[in-house]
């Protein structure tokens, strides 16, 4: 598969010219004494001193802790760059060990590194850092990755654990949630649009900030953007994957989790974390006031009245993809007699009992359709592991980069764990790949957000005959009874489903905010240049403008993110964005 991506080497030993490394060194030791002499260096805002402490090819991750950015530094001299720009604005200092969380990894014969996590702090704030350390042949280890993210503001703690509100509330309570919800004292500081798990994310994440955020949603309950969608959706990421800031799934809660059940939790969230929602509410009217960046917003709500609100900041929060259904456009599609439909217009299979049924397309949506009309014989992160905000950052640790070779050997891996269940799919016509730069479903995921599926179930109905596939020409025209493919063949049918994808979610700032606004909007997923997102989660460009999406662990870690960069406008302590050349 064609890519640009740039593969970067694996700190192997032979790379490294390095010929054995002994599993008993003190991994602790080493741990510490590389992290007293990085801690000296940033504190004096010696660079020179930092960059002998990595390797000449390594990599620097920071989250908003020296860039107010996401940014990926490779190599030495851009690092140097980077530091040098960076270093003495960031003012670092205290740096603490977490000795907890160090210890020496052996995830592949030919690869050893020891992995520390530390604090410190920042001129704005409490930061956290992780760095892996690979041997050299001199005998010193030094730093393949280091990774920084920014985790707190000072003075400007999160308003939970023993900050929480402590005082009794006799009576008040319903009263003060009344006028808090329909803010009758003062128009809210951010207005969040979409109230899936990444709205109300963002809106619990500055809550705890105090910061005053409004979510609407155009349908009439929280959850509805799952509870809508077809009936057989299931979460394809483990529950354990997929915990909520402040409110974590029971411990009883499904591995899976149904679409309906985490749309009825999506709205126990909301209310249990006390969040202002407008359902059933449309905006009619967005204009940013040139002079001042505000966003002037007219939402009319399901009673029909208006109200006028002006705003600082618009955070979208209306998922991966655009409102536009991608159907493709075939000759004799007027003629047919039976149905077309998006797989976004697909509700249950049992809508379709007794008829033939074609789903065109081969990823997520098409696979649960498919399974859930087999069902209804219609056509033909570890549990256990560690706590998942430190999870989080280990992963955000790895570079995407950086991992093409660790996921290259990971994909290879679950390719010959899966050799027979993948052989018998060949078998019946299924076409595969290993992803960008046999990667698997990561860089897939990263730059398009689709072109592969996790298995919940579907590929051995299909490897077994159970699901029937035509995979050898494409479609030529609709008849007035199916579709006719190039290759002179035809398929009878009373429904055709496309399950082909939605548009660009930039559509969605374009409907709201106008075309001139969206063509100001940096791209807002797939990777740029450094392997980082291009606007999700650090702003589009746009003063006070900004997109929060993401599958639910992603939330999870970035809504942070948006919601410091946020607070620290708000509270007047942003400093310059470190943009990318």
């Amino acid at each position: 598969m064609a890519t640009d991506f740039p593969a970067a080497p694996l700190p192997t030993l032979d790379h490294l010219g390095v010929s054995s490394v002994s599993l008993d060194v003190d991994a602790k030791k080493i741990a510490n004494d590389w992290l007293a002499s990085f801690s000296a260096a940033a504190t004096q805002g010696d660079v020179d001193a930092i960059i002998s402490l990595l390797l000449p090819d390594a990599f620097w991750r920071d989250m908003l802790a020296l860039t107010w950015n996401l940014r990926t530094f490779s190599g030495k001299q851009k690092i140097s760059k980077f530091l040098t720009d960076r270093l003495g604005l960031s003012k670092l200092h205290d740096f603490k060990i977490r000795q907890e969380l160090v210890g020496l990894q052996q995830p592949y014969p030919d690869l050893v590194w020891i992995s520390l996590m530390f604090d410190f702090m920042t001129g704005v704030g409490g930061a956290s850092g992780i760095a892996r350390l690979v041997p050299t042949p001199n005998g010193e280890w030094k730093a393949h990755v280091v990774f920084t993210n920014l985790e707190n503001l000072t003075g400007f703690p999160e308003k939970s654990g023993p900050l929480r509100d402590q005082d009794p509330n006799h009576g008040r309570w319903e009263s003060e949630r009344q006028r808090e919800v329909e803010f009758l004292d003062k128009d809210p500081t951010v207005l969040i649009i979409g109230a899936g798990q990444s709205g109300l994310e963002v809106a619990a994440r500055l809550k705890v900030l105090d910061v005053s955020a409004l979510i609407i949603d155009k349908n009439p309950r929280v959850g509805d953007n799952w509870r809508n969608r077809y009936e057989a959706l299931c979460l394809h990421d483990p529950v354990w994957y997929d915990h909520m800031p402040f409110i974590p799934f029971p411990a009883t809660w499904p591995v899976y989790a149904p679409a309906k059940k985490l749309a009825n939790w999506l709205e126990f969230y909301a209310d249990a974390m006390e969040l202002n929602v407008w359902t059933s509410a449309n905006i009619t009217e967005t204009v940013q006031d040139p002079s001042t960046n505000k966003w002037k917003v007219t939402i009319k709500r399901q009673d029909g009245t208006e109200r006028k609100l002006v705003v600082n900041h618009i955070v979208f929060c209306t998922g991966l993809s655009g409102p536009t259904p991608n159907t493709p456009v075939y000759p004799g599609m007027d003629t047919f007699k039976g149905q077309i439909l998006h797989s976004s217009q697909h509700k249950r299979a049992l809508d379709h009992a007794g008829k033939k049924v074609i789903i065109v397309g081969a990823c997520t949506s098409a696979h649960d359709i498919a399974v859930d009309y087999y069902d209804h014989g219609v056509g033909g992160y570890c549990e256990g592991g560690p706590p998942a905000d430190i999870v989080d950052r280990m992963s955000a640790s790895f570079p995407h980069h950086m991992a093409v070779g660790l996921n290259q050997r990971a994909a290879k891996q679950i390719a010959d764990l899966d050799k027979d269940l993948l052989d018998s799919l060949h078998k019946v016509g299924f076409r595969t790949n290993m992803g960008i730069l046999d990667t698997g479903f990561g860089l897939l995921a990263w730059s398009k957000a689709g072109g592969y599926y996790l298995d919940t179930g579907a590929s051995k109905l299909i490897a077994d005959g159970k699901i029937k596939l035509k995979s050898d020409s494409q479609i030529s025209h609709f008849t007035e009874t199916g579709l006719k493919f190039e290759n002179g063949t035809e398929l009878a049918a009373d429904v055709v489903i496309f399950a082909t994808g939605l548009g660009d979610c930039k559509e969605h700032v374009a409907r709201v905010c106008g075309e001139e606004v969206a063509k100001k909007c940096k791209p807002i997923w797939g990777l740029d240049k450094e392997g980082e997102l291009n606007g999700t989660w650090k702003g589009l460009g746009v003063p006070g403008l900004w997109y929060m999406m993401g599958n639910l662990a992603l939330c999870r870690f970035h809504s942070t993110h948006l919601t410091l960069q946020i607070k620290a406008i708000e509270e007047g302590i942003f400093g310059t964005r470190y943009e990318a050349d």
